[in-house]
């Protein structure tokens, strides 16, 4: 009943929205990929005939097109909330080219949670269209959107995201950012207009930049590796496999009178519904993806909103790399992992640590500790550690919830197998 009178006015909301927005509305959704032939935003070695090389060709280029928006996702206990975010317009699928024409019919309410993640190796230069597509459920609204890489350090103020010194694209309108891809490490990326508002209702990704040192291959302490955090030289923040926890916080008050175009509680904001990868726990252990419930608010089609599960699994004496990030706009967190899963930070605020003389200031913890803006590569070594199931968790009990249902929350498995 309470989610049938919280949307009940705004049934009529996305067909009016659609009637409104003429194809002339939409003229200003342009893609940039410098050597993309045949639209893929894939550059091609070729021109179109498939012989003639292309001039424009870079195989360091790497093409993106993300759309802004809103849409919905469902919590671990049910509810669903309204929120906003980013999704993948491409690439995806070689074979679906999406005309530029077709993004604002194809991508509203099409919003992840997370966005999409943004993954480049050292060197490569980033290519990342954003196309607004508007808030349907809110069409009282005309916000810009944008893209911030935060803590990258960006070589040109117009590409920061910041409304004061670089553009943000309007309703109907996109914008290309360039990025190169200089300094390895995690990251996030979110909207930077209207920072604290965008920013908790889920305009916000993981991003990392892989090292130049990926692909060599160096032993450290009996084991090889050829997947590194850093470029540390002596094979120290090497793993196996690494999985991003991106630690963010909804506050379904605050979201709920948004939709219901309400004053915005801004001064009693608190998150309820602390997730990872935008999941509670159990969904954080779910290896598919959440589908929304979209078509009972008239929101025109069910989609798999949340994509990303946070499940650790490991073999027995692997190294797991953690991309940790906090990204909550109320909440310092704290995580832990159960006894026996060694727990090293190696890297903060894409940084390796080490100190100006080279020194390893590396350190085991047993409770880390990630203030909002904080991101942290961290490694759990399952070397000796007995298979079976451990668990990654908020120490803050208020966060181990999913709003008014308790036992859930911040939390998921490490699930270690034994070695063949």
């Amino acid at each position: 009943m309470k989610g049938q009178l919280r949307y009940a006015t705004m049934l009529v909301i996305p067909v009016l929205f659609l009637l409104l927005s003429g194809a002339a509305a939409w003229a200003n959704i342009e893609v940039q990929c410098p050597g993309d032939v045949d639209g893929d935003l894939v550059p091609d070695p070729f021109l179109a005939d498939g012989t003639t090389p292309n001039p424009d060709y870079d195989p360091n280029v790497v093409c993106m097109h993300i759309s802004g928006g809103d849409g919905f996702s469902k919590m671990a206990d049910g509810y669903d909330q309204y929120h906003f975010s980013f999704g993948l317009v491409g690439p995806t699928d070689p074979s679906t080219i999406v005309s530029p024409n077709s993004v604002v019919a194809d991508f509203t309410l099409k919003a992840r949670l997370p966005a999409p993640f943004i993954v480049l190796d050292e060197g490569q230069e980033l290519y990342l269209t954003m196309s607004n597509v508007g808030m349907v459920m809110r069409p009282d609204l005309f916000d810009p959107h944008s893209v911030h890489f935060h803590g990258f350090p960006n070589a040109a103020p117009i590409f920061d995201g910041l409304p004061e010194p670089s553009p943000t694209a309007n309703m109907g309108s996109s914008f290309t950012y360039y990025y190169k891809a200089a300094v390895p490490g995690t990251y996030f990326w979110h909207c930077h207009v209207e920072a604290a508002e965008h920013m908790q209702m889920g305009m916000i990704g993981n991003a990392w930049i892989r090292p130049a040192q990926n692909g060599t291959l160096i032993n450290y302490q009996g084991r090889d590796y050829t997947l590194f955090a850093y470029n540390d030289i002596d094979g120290s923040t090497g793993y196996h496999k690494d999985y991003p926890l991106q630690m963010i916080g909804f506050d379904s008050v605050f979201h709920d009178a948004h939709i219901a175009v309400q004053p915005l509680p801004f001064a009693a904001m608190y998150d309820n519904y602390p997730m990872i990868n935008g999941r509670g726990y159990p969904d954080t252990i779910n290896p598919n993806p959440i589908t929304n419930n979209a078509v009972a608010f008239g929101a025109g089609e069910n989609f798999d909103a949340q994509q990303v599960s946070a499940l650790i699994e490991a073999v027995a004496g692997e190294r797991i790399l953690l991309r940790v990030s906090n990204v909550s706009t109320t909440h310092i967190y704290a995580i832990a992992t159960t006894m026996g899963v060694p727990f090293k930070v190696v890297g903060r605020g894409a940084a390796l640590l080490r100190g100006p003389d080279g020194k390893d200031t590396s350190m085991e913890v047993s409770v880390l500790n990630v203030a909002g803006g904080q991101a942290f590569d961290a490694i759990l070594d399952t070397l000796g550690v007995a298979p079976g199931t451990y668990f990654l968790y908020s120490t803050d009990l208020a966060n181990l919830s999913n709003g008014p249902e308790e036992r859930g929350g911040l939390m998921t498995e490490i699930v270690i197998s034994a070695a063949p």
